[in-house]
């Protein structure tokens, strides 16, 4: 990924996400506004990219289901081959069950509603031992959190959005677990995330498109 922005998370400019969907193009979009502006850049990203989309509950509910994949592509792919130990192991095993179940309740949900579940994308990760995984561990579920509560508010059906809502608590504490493991912020803004203006979401709205 290139860019003139100084990278806030750099680790994140080495995650690809090779898909056409557009689901996938808005999380390589997401993962380029985390990059270049931190987690609390994703949710404006995603609201904005949601709403100028057009994205009706199905689409959303995709998206969620694009990175729930990433996710479990991650700790259960990528934790194994990096050789993870201790309690970075048991930790990515649980988070990646979980992640996991995240996969087939949104494949489910969207079945049920007549639609058709996006295809799982092929993803490359940076990190290479068990320190960078972590780091790049942290990022990913903050940026994460970042994601739902930007899909959230455009969802219509409000089962929907309870369940969203109830996935999103649960990627919260999967990112202060992993804090608390690496000694970093469980709550890395504070008591609130710090909205951006819609004209620094557009500048950072530029995704490396990989294919």
């Amino acid at each position: 990924m290139t860019t003139s922005n100084t990278m806030v998370s750099p680790e994140l400019a080495g995650t690809e996400v090779h898909g056409i969907s557009r689901a996938s193009f808005i999380l390589r979009g997401a993962l380029t506004a985390g990059a270049v502006y931190g987690a609390t850049a994703v949710g404006p990203y995603v609201g904005n990219a949601l709403a100028m989309s057009g994205s009706g509950d199905i689409d959303i509910l995709n998206f969620a289901l694009t990175l729930e994949y990433l996710e479990t592509d991650f700790y259960k792919v990528k934790g194994k081959a990096v050789g993870l130990s201790g309690e970075a192991k048991s930790l990515a095993t649980l988070l990646g069950d979980q992640e996991a179940e995240h996969v087939a309740a949104l494949t489910k949900a969207i079945s049920a509603a007549g639609g058709t579940p996006v295809k799982k994308p092929t993803f490359v990760f940076p990190a290479t031992d068990q320190a960078s995984f972590l780091k790049l561990a942290y990022t990913l579920e903050n940026v994460g959190v970042g994601a739902y509560n930007g899909a959230g508010p455009s969802l219509q059906n409000k089962a929907y959005l309870a369940a969203a809502g109830s996935i999103v608590q649960v990627e919260a504490r999967h990112a202060a677990a992993i804090g608390l493991l690496t000694h970093q912020p469980v709550t890395p803004n504070g008591a609130f995330d710090k909205p951006l203006s819609k004209t620094q979401v557009l500048k950072a709205a530029g995704p490396l498109i990989k294919s």
